[in-house]
């Protein structure tokens, strides 16, 4: 059922990202892969959306300061209550604009929830 692939968020890496190595905190890039799953999830079906899991995520390359970040998004599975999907990053370097660079992927399930915290049907 995997939908196209989209581009979803894209955000520039700034200082405050940095961990103690001087590249991307993984915690900020994971932030946004639950960010990017999220719209991706609300646009698939108008419901609060909360994140049940998130699966293999393995950083493949580093991102640094200045990159820009892109977080492309494909609905891949749909339950009744939850919605699983899939986070491509890219990073697109400071000094070679034009030139992306895989940086992690992810699979993230979201439930629909009522007001009371209920799992809701997608429908």
């Amino acid at each position: 059922m995997a939908d196209t692939r989209e581009p979803t968020l894209r955000v520039t890496m700034l200082p405050r990202d940095t961990n103690a190595h001087g590249t991307i905190f993984g915690g900020v890039i994971l932030s946004h892969i639950d960010l990017a799953g999220g719209v991706a999830a609300s646009r698939k079906a108008p419901r609060n959306f909360v994140t049940r899991a998130m699966r293999e995520v393995e950083f493949i390359a580093p991102v640094y300061v200045g990159d820009v970040v892109s977080f492309y998004t494909s609905i891949q599975r749909q339950g009744t209550t939850s919605l699983t999907v899939r986070v491509e990053v890219e990073a697109e370097r400071l000094d070679k604009p034009r030139h992306t660079v895989r940086v992690t992927a992810a699979e993230v399930v979201y439930v629909a929830i009522d007001e009371a915290g209920k799992p809701l049907s997608i429908g």
